[in-house]
């Protein structure tokens, strides 16, 4: 800096001293220009660089936004067999889309030319297993085609894996597991493909889940894998299912394989593996508030319907789901104060109205309807979720009104299901009893929560609207989002 400066000419004591002194002025003031140049640019730098590198740091950290999945996005793996499949064919038509849909239905042995070719325009296509002969299998009493339904995952992949269309989802399940595609797309757009994921749900059994896994997700229920990790999986997997000759099923080799990559379950309670008997309404009315994605030993159960078969009863629940899929089961409760009667509607199944007055929590237990899965007592009939008493007089349990039929509105997007009683031979008030009501109707729009309120879902609430009915055997109510500080409770 000037300050510095060496002065190489010499001068008299008299001229110097005015020089030097304009020259030091001179230097100062620049010096301090220049300083406070510098100290506004500094500020402005620190003020405004932490900002962007936090605002780069936290952003990098979120997780960015993705598109949803589709139904596109999924392959699937289906476990049969030469034996099974033709009695369960029809389960899978129900729900599979030859146009959106990809996968493979693995069998252990050539279908005839007639199984294969009646209607297999509306099915997937039909895929033999490879051989699994040189794999041990020790489980006593067991059935060493577990073996084999577990390589649907190995083989899937190796099928998909290199498809020109994305992969984002491997999907597996047995020949009776019914998916709600829609729903199944939806609850698996909560979750990145790019990370190892493995999705599923439990045994409604605890001695189930203590036999085989209360960690594993049951294969009648359907098991999600991510692409990611389904392709590491596949690169492993022989040699992995060679070290568990001693499990009993392939979801059991499926689940250990995942468990050596570091891999824990995700748990989505839509997944149903049903290992119940009987009459699973108990289990339906109840619902999680989370979407519905799959059902499983439907034909281990009594018809969802009355006066039906359990194929023409799954069909009939089908009007429903394609009409608004992501409602299906939803349960809303509302309050009658005039007769104190608790009402729940389970969106395209039932509504149900006790003559009393019920806290919601009770609401919510489960209706113990079904029967457990083996009948040898102690932990068989220990269930892992709240239960609550099933009346043995049909004449003292809530009153039970089954869906009649669905439709919807084209101009507001109204959607109107009715719903009809279940007669029962019973004696009953005129005046104050439930009984009265012939049909209720209810009245909703397509239910279609985007993927923040898909994670953290909350109940929608219910009202009972007036109606030009005066004898009372028409009920109406109408299906709407909670306000933000709404409580669903009886008002005084």
């Amino acid at each position: 800096m000037c300050l510095f400066r060496p002065l190489w000419k010499a001068y008299s004591l008299s001229s110097y001293s005015p020089i030097i002194s304009t020259r030091m002025m001179n230097c100062i003031l620049l010096s301090v220009l220049i300083s406070f140049v510098y100290l506004i640019v500094s500020l402005s730098v620190s003020m405004l660089q932490p900002k962007d590198t936090i605002n780069a740091y936290f952003s990098s950290s979120q997780d960015q936004p993705q598109s949803l999945t589709e139904i596109d996005h999924i392959v699937f793996g289906i476990g049969s067999s030469l034996n099974s499949w033709p009695a369960r064919r029809d389960y899978v038509k129900l729900w599979w889309d030859t146009q959106r849909m990809r996968g493979c239905v693995f069998v252990d042995s050539p279908l005839s030319s007639l199984e294969n070719n009646t209607d297999s325009h509306l099915l997937p296509p039909i895929c033999v297993s490879e051989d699994t002969s040189r794999f041990r299998y020790t489980w006593a009493g067991g059935d060493r085609n577990a073996i084999r339904i577990a390589r649907c995952v190995l083989e899937t992949v190796r099928m998909f894996n290199n498809s020109a269309e994305e992969v984002r989802w491997y999907v597996f399940g047995d020949d009776d597991t019914i998916f709600i595609p829609e729903n199944l797309a939806r609850t698996l757009s909560k979750y990145d493909h790019m990370l190892w994921y493995y999705i599923g749900a439990t045994s409604e059994i605890y001695h189930q889940n203590w036999l085989f896994g209360d960690d594993m997700a049951f294969g009648g229920g359907g098991v999600a894998l991510s692409s990611s990790l389904a392709n590491v999986l596949a690169k492993n997997f022989d040699s992995c299912i060679e070290r568990y000759p001693h499990l009993y099923g392939g979801d059991a080799r499926i689940h250990a394989c995942v468990l050596e990559l570091g891999v824990g379950l995700s748990h989505e309670p839509g997944f149903h593996q049903f290992d119940v008997n009987g009459n699973a309404l108990g289990i339906l009315t109840s619902h999680s508030t989370r979407p519905l994605v799959s059902l499983h030993h439907m034909s281990h159960i009594d018809p969802l319907f009355p006066n039906s078969t359990t194929f023409s009863a799954i069909q009939h629940l089908f009007s429903a789901v394609e009409l608004d899929p992501l409602r299906i089961f939803q349960l809303s409760v509302c309050y009658d104060r005039r007769y104190s009667w608790t009402i729940s509607v389970s969106w395209g199944y039932t509504v149900q109205i006790e003559s009393r007055h019920m806290f919601l929590r009770d609401v919510l237990r489960t209706q113990e309807t079904f029967r457990p899965w083996q009948n040898f007592g102690g932990l068989a009939s220990v269930y892992t979720f709240n239960t609550r008493e099933f009346n043995p007089d049909p004449c003292k349990r809530p009153v039970t009104f089954f869906m009649e039929h669905v439709s919807s509105t084209p101009d507001d997007g109204t959607i109107k299901s009715v719903y009809k009683q279940a007669y029962e031979n019973c004696t009953y008030d005129p005046i104050s009893s439930p009984r009265k009501t012939e049909e209720v109707r209810v009245f909703s729009t397509r239910f279609d929560p985007d993927i923040r309120k898909l994670k953290a879902p909350r109940r929608q609430c219910c009202d009972i609207l007036p109606t030009s009915s005066t004898d009372g055997k028409v009920m109406e109510i109408g299906i709407r989002e909670c306000k933000e500080d709404e409580l669903i409770y009886m008002n005084p």
